[in-house]
Order: C-alpha cells, then sequence, then structure tokens
C-alpha cells in the first residue's frame, strides 16, 4: 500500500491531513492447573485519516484501504471538523502537528516466532505443574500475551514516521487455601512482567524458578500474622512502586485531564495549571521522568502520534514539579511544557493524552543501607488492590506479599498488607531511594482513559523507596 500516493490523491478542502496505518496482531495463551484454557489469536488493521479545518482538528477511521474508502473518510473528518469549529474551545494552526521523519524498532533477541505455539503452551503447562509446591495451592495460572504493532504516519506537511513494536507480557499466580484463609501471589502483579522484548522473556529455567517461588510464597502467607496497624516506615518494592508512580503521579501530571477534557469519566487532578514550577510534589530526593528509551520498557517509542519528538523529560526534579504529560495540543492550550506523549490506543482511536515510560530515577542508597535505618516499619512488594479518589490525591493500595522491619532487618512475613495515604504528603515523605542496583522494570498493558474507552500500554521503573510515617493497616 502506497500511503504517499494516496495522501497526494485525497482531495479536500483542509488546511493539514494526516494518515496513520496502524497493524496488530495479538497472541493470548492462557493454561490453568495444567490445562490449555485460552489460545487466541486476533489480527487488526486500519487507517485514521486526520484533518484540520478552521482550525480545528477532526477524524474519521476506516478498516478499508483503498483510496475511494479513504477519500470517503476525509471528506466525513472534515464536515466533522467545520461543524465542531464553530464551538471550539482553542484554534490550533499546524504547529500543532510538526514536521517528523524518522523509525523505531524494539529492541529483542528472540523473535515472535522462535516458540512455536506448541512450545510455548508446553512451558506454560510446566510452569502451573511448578506453582503447586503442595495440595494447599488450589489454583495455578500461567498467561503469555504476544503483541506485534506497525504503525506508519504520514501527512500533508512532510511527516513520514514508521515505527514497529514487539510487545510481550507474561504471569504467572498461584492461589493458596487453608480452611477459610485463601491468599494469592503473581509475578509481580498481574501481567506487570510486560516488556518490549522478545520471546527470551520465556527462558525456561528461569520461568520454572519463579513460579516455584510464587507458589512457596502463597503456601507462606497462609500462616503468616495479620499486617499491623498503625503510622511506621513503608519501604516499597519496584514491583508496588509501579502502581503509586502509576495513580499518583502518572494521571494527576496528565495535562487534558489538569484541563477538565476526563472529569465526566476518568476524573479530574488536584494538580492545577499554576503549580507548574511552584508546587513541591515530593521530597529532594523525587526525580520523576519521562523517558522514552529505557531498553526494553513496555512504552519504549521515537515519535509519539501527533509526530512529536520524543525525549527524555524530567515531569519532578528533586521534588519540584516542572512539566505535565501532555502532547502539543495539550501544550498549545494550556501554556505549560510537556512531553511527546499524544497518543492512540488503535487504529480507530484519536490521540489523546497518556503516560508512557514515566520513571522515579535512582538515589545512592543500597538495599542493606536502606533496611537498615528502620527500626520499625513494613515491606510491601506486589500490587494486589487500589481506590485512589477522582482527583488523583486521597489512595488506598494494597499488596499481596510483606515482611516486618524490626531493628534493621527483614523478619516476620505478613499478609494482607494496606497502606493509605494523600499524593502530596506521602511523595514528601519519601526518605531513601534505592540505588541503581535495587531498580527495576515493570509494565501494564492495562491503562484504560477517554471516550470512547481506550486501553493502552504503559511502563514504569522504579528503585526502592523509603516512605516516613505512613499509615499502614492489616485486613483483619
Amino acid at each position: 500500500m502506497d500511503l504517499q500516493a494516496i495522501l497526494s490523491g485525497i482531495d479536500v478542502n483542509a488546511d493539514w491531513i494526516g494518515l496513520r496505518y496502524v497493524k496488530e496482531n495479538t497472541g493470548f495463551r492462557l493454561v490453568r492447573d495444567g490445562k490449555p484454557e485460552a489460545n487466541t489469536r486476533e489480527s487488526k488493521q486500519g487507517i485514521m485519516v486526520e484533518v484540520l479545518v478552521n482550525g480545528q482538528f477532526a477524524y474519521y477511521a476506516t478498516s478499508r484501504l483503498d483510496v475511494i474508502s479513504m477519500q470517503k473518510a476525509a471528506e466525513r473528518a472534515v464536515v466533522l471538523a467545520t461543524a465542531a469549529s464553530n464551538y471550539s474551545l482553542h484554534r490550533f494552526g499546524t504547529e500543532a502537528r510538526p514536521v517528523a521523519k524518522g523509525s523505531y524498532q524494539s529492541p529483542f533477541v528472540k523473535a515472535a516466532d522462535a516458540f512455536s505455539p506448541g512450545e510455548l503452551s508446553e512451558l506454560l503447562i510446566k510452569a502451573t505443574s511448578e506453582l503447586k509446591v503442595s495440595e494447599k495451592v488450589v489454583t495455578t495460572n500461567a498467561i503469555a500475551r504476544i503483541v506485534e504493532t506497525e504503525s506508519r504516519f504520514i501527512s500533508s506537511n512532510g511527516s513520514d514516521v514508521d515505527q514497529k513494536y514487539l510487545m510481550v507480557s507474561a504471569d504467572y499466580s498461584a492461589v493458596a487455601q487453608d480452611g477459610s484463609i485463601t491468599q494469592k501471589r503473581t509475578d509481580g502483579g498481574l501481567l506487570a512482567k510486560s516488556y518490549q522484548s522478545g520471546m527470551e522473556v520465556f527462558h525456561e529455567a528461569d520461568v520454572l524458578s519463579r513460579c516455584q517461588q510464587i507458589g512457596s510464597e502463597a503456601v507462606e502467607l497462609l500462616s503468616a500474622e495479620e499486617c499491623p496497624t498503625g503510622a511506621m516506615d513503608l519501604l516499597l518494592a519496584p514491583d508496588q512502586m509501579m502502581l503509586q508512580i502509576h495513580e499518583s503521579v502518572g494521571h494527576a501530571l496528565e495535562i487534558d485531564r489538569i484541563l477538565g477534557d476526563e472529569r465526566n469519566y476518568a476524573g479530574w487532578s488536584f494538580v492545577r495549571l499554576d503549580d507548574f514550577g511552584k508546587l513541591q510534589y515530593g521530597s529532594e530526593l523525587m526525580n520523576i521522568s519521562f523517558d522514552p528509551y529505557v531498553e526494553n520498557q513496555f512504552a519504549s517509542y521515537a515519535f509519539d502520534d501527533g509526530g512529536l519528538k520524543a525525549e527524555k523529560e524530567y515531569l519532578i526534579k528533586d521534588g519540584l514539579l516542572l512539566r505535565g504529560l501532555g502532547g502539543m495540543e495539550s501544550q498549545l492550550r494550556s501554556g505549560i511544557n510537556g512531553v511527546a506523549n499524544f497518543r492512540a490506543s488503535s487504529w480507530n482511536r484519536a490521540p489523546i493524552d497518556r503516560m508512557a515510560n514515566l520513571n522515579l530515577e535512582p538515589g545512592d542508597s543500597s538495599r542493606d543501607e536502606i533496611i537498615g535505618s528502620v527500626e520499625k516499619g513494613v515491606f510491601m512488594t506486589s500490587n494486589r488492590s487500589w481506590s485512589i479518589d477522582d482527583y488523583r490525591n486521597k489512595f488506598q493500595f494494597g499488596c499481596e506479599y510483606a515482611k516486618l522491619i524490626e531493628n534493621g532487618k527483614l523478619t516476620r512475613t505478613v499478609k494482607n498488607p494496606n497502606y493509605r495515604a494523600i499524593s502530596n504528603p506521602f511523595w514528601r515523605s519519601l526518605k531513601k531511594v534505592g540505588n541503581r542496583d535495587t531498580f527495576e522494570i515493570y509494565g501494564t498493558p492495562f491503562c484504560g482513559k477517554g471516550e470512547p474507552n481506550q486501553v493502552i500500554r504503559v511502563g514504569h521503573a522504579s528503585p526502592l523507596c523509603l516512605f516516613d510515617k505512613v499509615e499502614v493497616f492489616g485486613g483483619a
């Protein structure tokens, strides 16, 4: 398909035209208790036609990839833009769609076809067997999700961007039961092991070793005491920091949310436009970056879907709020500096402000130094539950597994650990940040936002983080 020829042949009265082609193949496998339960493959492709008319952008998508269908889609988009321009909140020019030229390719060692379907299913069956470390393990699951995506974006002002992704997600979980007590352990949280990587993620020895640990910890939790209640030091593992960053930083800093675009669906934000450059979001140890080039991180790319080149930027530096998560449209509307995060989840969705790779930069404390500094606290890992208000301010999160920290040492395992706080006071209580040795990368395919809804991939990376005097409680 010659997109450039199609673009040149589209005849409509528009100030700017863009075509975004997306093709995606998704394979999903689930094995439960040694038996394959799901084995699906989905393919989809289409083109989003975008136009700028009278300062207003509008979109119309089609899965028909012929010239006539795209001409009709462009005509329809012009009708929509013309009608909407009478009610525009902001009038845009072509500066909202900078000229972009380049390409991107996910890094990987083993391609998606390195495993046959039978070989991958056999590995997942072995994983569920390894998870069942005792008769108290009553349910085991092994999941593999492989997504191959290619996209191309061209425009009438000269953009031409080609990006190809290979994204792999895996999860292994065990549910243990003893009488009325039930506990579950996963591999860092549901599908938290999501990467731009290849089938090397499914190295058998590594997978089976992790499954042994997951099953053993699920059984261990059955006899563990309840997490204590009270204000104490809280040490969070990187897999829980993923959720903490996502909910109380990422969504709160999306500029379209701050402008009010999401308030009837996904909520608003406690952050206001005049907070940028002024608000002490956290302690001086808090450094949050938008980083699209961390190797193997789930949401790496070279250009966003508006053609803005992706660069590493600090959103929060030394605890001070500097910039928001907003593409060119939101930056022009708000006057706030943003990043290249104007993204669409599929060919039939218009781009909106989305998190991508949002990371907490490492500090200089070792794991032993952090634990050794705690007289009384709890170390929590792997998210189990979350609740946060519509302003991304008050939150309550639960984890799967925890250990007490007593007099500078990890001691007893405790179950049903939870904590609650308010975003700014919580981040201001950050008192130690782990070094590069404690830094780990995670991701999720399931960040939802927008109307119509868009579920998109995001990545988060973090070291160990220690917070002072957080309200902790158990499940009893």
